[in-house]
Protein backbone atom coordinates (compact mmCIF):
# COMPACT_ATOMS: atom_id res chain seq x y z
CA UNK A 1 0.00 0.00 0.00
CA UNK A 2 1.64 3.21 -1.16
CA UNK A 3 -1.26 5.61 -1.63
CA UNK A 4 -4.78 6.56 -0.63
CA UNK A 5 -7.07 6.78 -3.64
CA UNK A 6 -10.07 9.12 -3.58
CA UNK A 7 -12.82 7.18 -5.35
CA UNK A 8 -15.55 9.81 -4.99
CA UNK A 9 -15.88 12.90 -2.85
CA UNK A 10 -18.64 15.46 -2.39
CA UNK A 11 -20.46 17.21 0.44
CA UNK A 12 -22.61 14.18 1.33
CA UNK A 13 -20.00 11.43 1.47
CA UNK A 14 -16.44 10.42 0.64
CA UNK A 15 -15.13 7.03 -0.46
CA UNK A 16 -11.43 6.21 -0.19
CA UNK A 17 -9.49 3.13 -1.26
CA UNK A 18 -6.57 2.07 0.91
CA UNK A 19 -5.02 -1.09 -0.47
CA UNK A 20 -7.76 -3.72 -0.56
CA UNK A 21 -10.07 -1.78 1.74
CA UNK A 22 -12.69 0.83 0.85
CA UNK A 23 -13.50 3.42 3.50
CA UNK A 24 -16.85 5.17 3.16
CA UNK A 25 -17.33 8.31 5.23
CA UNK A 26 -20.98 9.37 5.47
CA UNK A 27 -22.42 11.93 7.86
CA UNK A 28 -25.88 10.34 7.54
CA UNK A 29 -25.73 7.36 9.90
CA UNK A 30 -29.21 6.21 8.90
CA UNK A 31 -28.04 5.91 5.29
CA UNK A 32 -25.08 3.77 6.35
CA UNK A 33 -27.33 1.59 8.50
CA UNK A 34 -29.67 1.06 5.54
CA UNK A 35 -26.73 0.21 3.28
CA UNK A 36 -25.39 -2.46 5.62
CA UNK A 37 -28.85 -3.97 6.12
CA UNK A 38 -29.52 -3.97 2.37
CA UNK A 39 -26.27 -5.86 1.74
CA UNK A 40 -27.23 -8.43 4.37
CA UNK A 41 -30.63 -8.97 2.71
CA UNK A 42 -29.60 -8.90 -0.95
CA UNK A 43 -29.50 -12.36 -2.61
CA UNK A 44 -26.56 -11.33 -4.80
CA UNK A 45 -22.80 -11.07 -4.11
CA UNK A 46 -21.88 -8.03 -2.01
CA UNK A 47 -18.59 -6.88 -0.44
CA UNK A 48 -17.61 -8.06 3.03
CA UNK A 49 -18.17 -5.51 5.78
CA UNK A 50 -14.86 -5.40 7.68
CA UNK A 51 -15.80 -2.97 10.43
CA UNK A 52 -17.93 0.06 11.28
CA UNK A 53 -16.91 3.06 13.34
CA UNK A 54 -19.37 5.88 12.62
CA UNK A 55 -19.13 7.80 10.43
CA UNK A 56 -16.81 5.29 8.66
CA UNK A 57 -17.77 1.99 7.02
CA UNK A 58 -14.92 -0.29 5.91
CA UNK A 59 -15.60 -2.90 3.22
CA UNK A 60 -13.34 -5.30 1.35
CA UNK A 61 -12.45 -4.76 -2.29
CA UNK A 62 -14.09 -7.08 -4.79
CA UNK A 63 -12.27 -9.26 -7.34
CA UNK A 64 -12.78 -8.55 -11.02
CA UNK A 65 -13.49 -5.35 -12.90
CA UNK A 66 -16.49 -3.28 -13.89
CA UNK A 67 -17.99 -3.06 -17.37
CA UNK A 68 -16.98 0.59 -17.61
CA UNK A 69 -18.34 3.88 -16.37
CA UNK A 70 -20.66 6.61 -17.56
CA UNK A 71 -18.86 8.70 -20.14
CA UNK A 72 -16.21 6.07 -20.78
CA UNK A 73 -15.90 3.08 -23.10
CA UNK A 74 -17.75 -0.06 -22.11
CA UNK A 75 -15.96 -3.38 -21.81
CA UNK A 76 -16.96 -7.00 -21.55
CA UNK A 77 -18.61 -9.37 -23.98
CA UNK A 78 -22.35 -9.54 -24.55
CA UNK A 79 -22.40 -12.57 -22.25
CA UNK A 80 -20.97 -10.47 -19.40
CA UNK A 81 -23.70 -7.86 -19.79
CA UNK A 82 -26.28 -10.66 -19.89
CA UNK A 83 -24.80 -12.14 -16.70
CA UNK A 84 -25.24 -8.78 -15.01
CA UNK A 85 -28.85 -8.72 -16.21
CA UNK A 86 -29.47 -12.15 -14.65
CA UNK A 87 -28.09 -10.99 -11.28
CA UNK A 88 -30.26 -7.87 -11.40
CA UNK A 89 -33.31 -10.10 -11.98
CA UNK A 90 -32.33 -12.21 -8.94
CA UNK A 91 -32.26 -9.06 -6.83
CA UNK A 92 -35.59 -7.81 -8.13
CA UNK A 93 -37.32 -11.14 -7.42
CA UNK A 94 -36.29 -11.13 -3.75
CA UNK A 95 -38.70 -9.89 -1.06
CA UNK A 96 -38.28 -6.09 -1.02
CA UNK A 97 -37.07 -4.31 2.12
CA UNK A 98 -39.70 -2.50 4.18
CA UNK A 99 -38.23 0.92 3.49
CA UNK A 100 -38.49 2.88 0.19
CA UNK A 101 -35.29 3.37 -1.77
CA UNK A 102 -34.12 5.87 -4.34
CA UNK A 103 -36.07 3.96 -6.99
CA UNK A 104 -39.21 4.06 -4.87
CA UNK A 105 -39.97 7.74 -4.61
CA UNK A 106 -43.62 8.77 -4.65
CA UNK A 107 -44.75 9.34 -8.24
CA UNK A 108 -46.58 12.61 -7.54
CA UNK A 109 -43.69 14.02 -5.52
CA UNK A 110 -41.25 12.93 -8.24
CA UNK A 111 -43.33 14.65 -10.93
CA UNK A 112 -43.31 17.87 -8.90
CA UNK A 113 -39.56 17.64 -8.38
CA UNK A 114 -39.06 17.03 -12.09
CA UNK A 115 -41.19 20.01 -13.10
CA UNK A 116 -39.33 22.27 -10.67
CA UNK A 117 -35.95 21.04 -11.89
CA UNK A 118 -36.86 21.47 -15.56
CA UNK A 119 -37.97 25.03 -14.86
CA UNK A 120 -34.69 25.76 -13.06
CA UNK A 121 -32.59 24.25 -15.85
CA UNK A 122 -34.20 26.59 -18.38
CA UNK A 123 -34.43 29.67 -16.15
CA UNK A 124 -30.75 29.46 -15.22
CA UNK A 125 -29.62 28.79 -18.78
CA UNK A 126 -28.12 25.41 -17.90
CA UNK A 127 -29.80 23.59 -20.80
CA UNK A 128 -31.74 24.72 -23.90
CA UNK A 129 -35.51 24.84 -23.48
CA UNK A 130 -36.20 22.47 -26.39
CA UNK A 131 -33.87 19.83 -24.93
CA UNK A 132 -35.55 20.06 -21.55
CA UNK A 133 -39.08 20.08 -22.98
CA UNK A 134 -38.47 17.03 -25.17
CA UNK A 135 -36.93 14.99 -22.36
CA UNK A 136 -39.62 16.04 -19.88
CA UNK A 137 -42.12 14.62 -22.35
CA UNK A 138 -40.13 11.36 -22.66
CA UNK A 139 -39.81 11.14 -18.86
CA UNK A 140 -43.58 11.09 -18.45
CA UNK A 141 -43.67 7.34 -19.17
CA UNK A 142 -41.76 6.62 -15.93
CA UNK A 143 -44.41 8.33 -13.81
CA UNK A 144 -46.78 5.41 -13.49
CA UNK A 145 -47.73 2.75 -10.91
CA UNK A 146 -45.13 0.00 -10.43
CA UNK A 147 -44.88 -3.29 -8.54
CA UNK A 148 -42.48 -2.93 -5.58
CA UNK A 149 -39.17 -4.77 -6.03
CA UNK A 150 -35.90 -5.04 -4.14
CA UNK A 151 -33.95 -2.29 -5.91
CA UNK A 152 -30.35 -1.14 -5.62
CA UNK A 153 -31.25 2.47 -6.38
CA UNK A 154 -27.88 3.53 -7.82
CA UNK A 155 -26.96 0.62 -10.07
CA UNK A 156 -24.35 2.34 -12.22
CA UNK A 157 -22.11 -0.02 -14.20
CA UNK A 158 -19.23 1.17 -12.01
CA UNK A 159 -20.96 -0.52 -9.07
CA UNK A 160 -21.08 -4.05 -10.55
CA UNK A 161 -17.90 -6.15 -10.65
CA UNK A 162 -17.37 -9.17 -12.89
CA UNK A 163 -14.67 -11.76 -13.47
CA UNK A 164 -15.30 -12.83 -17.05
CA UNK A 165 -19.00 -13.67 -17.18
CA UNK A 166 -19.42 -14.06 -13.42
CA UNK A 167 -20.65 -11.22 -11.22
CA UNK A 168 -18.35 -11.10 -8.20
CA UNK A 169 -20.16 -8.37 -6.32
CA UNK A 170 -22.30 -5.24 -6.28
CA UNK A 171 -21.24 -2.21 -4.23
CA UNK A 172 -22.76 1.06 -2.93
CA UNK A 173 -26.14 0.08 -1.49
CA UNK A 174 -26.90 3.37 0.26
CA UNK A 175 -29.90 4.08 -2.03
CA UNK A 176 -31.32 0.54 -1.87
CA UNK A 177 -34.88 -0.25 -0.86
CA UNK A 178 -38.33 -0.91 -2.22
CA UNK A 179 -38.76 0.57 -5.70
CA UNK A 180 -39.32 0.36 -9.44
CA UNK A 181 -37.24 -2.44 -11.01
CA UNK A 182 -36.99 -0.61 -14.33
CA UNK A 183 -35.19 2.26 -12.60
CA UNK A 184 -32.29 -0.13 -11.87
CA UNK A 185 -32.18 -1.43 -15.44
CA UNK A 186 -32.20 2.11 -16.79
CA UNK A 187 -29.45 3.22 -14.41
CA UNK A 188 -27.27 0.25 -15.33
CA UNK A 189 -27.54 0.96 -19.07
CA UNK A 190 -27.46 4.79 -18.86
CA UNK A 191 -25.08 6.03 -21.55
CA UNK A 192 -24.55 2.50 -22.86
CA UNK A 193 -27.72 1.94 -24.84
CA UNK A 194 -25.89 -0.44 -27.17
CA UNK A 195 -25.88 -3.08 -24.40
CA UNK A 196 -29.53 -2.77 -23.37
CA UNK A 197 -30.58 -5.81 -25.42
CA UNK A 198 -27.84 -7.93 -23.80
CA UNK A 199 -28.91 -6.90 -20.29
CA UNK A 200 -32.58 -7.60 -21.04
CA UNK A 201 -31.66 -11.00 -22.51
CA UNK A 202 -29.97 -11.93 -19.25
CA UNK A 203 -32.79 -10.39 -17.21
CA UNK A 204 -35.01 -12.96 -18.86
CA UNK A 205 -38.35 -11.19 -19.11
CA UNK A 206 -39.93 -8.53 -21.27
CA UNK A 207 -39.57 -4.93 -20.13
CA UNK A 208 -41.23 -1.73 -21.30
CA UNK A 209 -38.54 0.05 -23.33
CA UNK A 210 -40.46 3.32 -23.22
CA UNK A 211 -40.13 3.29 -19.44
CA UNK A 212 -36.39 2.53 -19.66
CA UNK A 213 -35.98 5.50 -22.02
CA UNK A 214 -38.11 7.61 -19.69
CA UNK A 215 -35.91 6.84 -16.70
CA UNK A 216 -32.81 7.76 -18.75
CA UNK A 217 -34.32 11.18 -19.38
CA UNK A 218 -35.74 11.65 -15.90
CA UNK A 219 -32.58 10.61 -14.06
CA UNK A 220 -30.44 12.83 -16.29
CA UNK A 221 -32.69 15.87 -15.94
CA UNK A 222 -32.63 15.60 -12.16
CA UNK A 223 -28.87 15.04 -12.02
CA UNK A 224 -27.40 17.82 -14.18
CA UNK A 225 -27.48 20.74 -11.73
CA UNK A 226 -26.52 18.58 -8.73
CA UNK A 227 -23.50 17.23 -10.61
CA UNK A 228 -22.34 20.70 -11.63
CA UNK A 229 -22.76 22.02 -8.09
CA UNK A 230 -20.73 19.10 -6.66
CA UNK A 231 -17.78 19.33 -9.04
CA UNK A 232 -18.76 16.74 -11.65
CA UNK A 233 -19.20 17.30 -15.39
CA UNK A 234 -22.50 16.10 -16.88
CA UNK A 235 -21.49 17.81 -20.16
CA UNK A 236 -18.55 15.43 -20.70
CA UNK A 237 -18.87 13.14 -23.76
CA UNK A 238 -21.23 10.26 -23.12
CA UNK A 239 -22.57 11.67 -19.84
CA UNK A 240 -25.98 12.99 -18.81
CA UNK A 241 -26.31 15.84 -21.31
CA UNK A 242 -25.42 13.53 -24.19
CA UNK A 243 -28.01 11.07 -22.88
CA UNK A 244 -30.60 13.85 -23.06
CA UNK A 245 -29.50 14.82 -26.57
CA UNK A 246 -29.93 11.19 -27.72
CA UNK A 247 -33.68 11.50 -27.08
CA UNK A 248 -34.04 14.39 -29.55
Amino acid sequence: MDEVQVVVAHSERVTLRVGDVFLKVDADQARVDAEVEAMSLAPVPTPEVLWREPPVLAIAALPGTTLGRLGGPSTGASTAWAAAGAVIRTLHEAPPPPWPGRAGRDVLALATELDDECAALVANGVLPADLVTRNRRVAEAALRPWTPAFTHGDLQIAHVFLDGDEVTGVIDWSEAGRGDALYDLATFTLGHEEHLDDVIAGYGTEVDLDVIHAWWSLRSLLAVRWLVEHGFDPFAPGCEVDVLKSRM
